[in-house]
């Protein structure tokens, strides 16, 4: 096996990269288009709500259904929190700027998080605390599916 000295090995993987045309630039771009964050948060709501449904029709108790529902909201209002935080300031020129303020505002999301968990017991009589879980990790999870099925995608070129 024939072993090159490191700085070989470095020239080697940099000479294959080719900068894309403007013209190249723009049919990548029309194949991959942006894919909405106010989309992902409807599709989180969604979701969320279909698993409330669910978790009230497979165990007949209204409370269970309120629980899961409150554990996606739990995940849908920081999310869309984060969301308009973020997007509102999205034009910074300032790249520094840009990521305090991204991650204040993911501070922001975690901090309403945790007080809606806290506050659950007292506005969720009864609640079901598994229920709430799968609403939470359920609406979590609608993130994957929403890249893995984002619209104008090819998965070959």
């Amino acid at each position: 096996m024939k072993t090159f000295p490191p700085e070989t090995e470095t020239e080697a993987e940099e000479s294959d990269f080719k900068p894309l045309t403007a013209q190249e630039a723009q049919q990548w771009r029309s194949r991959h288009p942006p894919l909405s964050v106010w989309k992902v948060v409807a599709g989180q709501a969604l979701v969320g709500m279909l698993v409330a449904l669910v978790a009230w029709v497979l165990t007949g108790r209204a409370v269970v259904g309120w629980s899961a529902a409150y554990g996606a909201l739990a995940v849908v209002a920081p999310a869309a929190l984060f969301a308009r935080g973020v997007l509102r300031h999205k034009a910074s020129s300032n790249p520094r700027a840009a990521m305090v303020g991204f991650f204040g505002w993911e501070i922001a999301k975690i901090m309403l998080t945790v007080a809606l968990l806290a506050a659950a017991p007292r506005l969720v009589p009864g609640l079901s605390w598994i229920a709430l879980l799968i609403g939470m990790v359920v609406a979590m999870k609608t993130y994957w599916v929403a890249l893995l099925v984002r619209p104008g995608v090819r998965k070959t070129d």
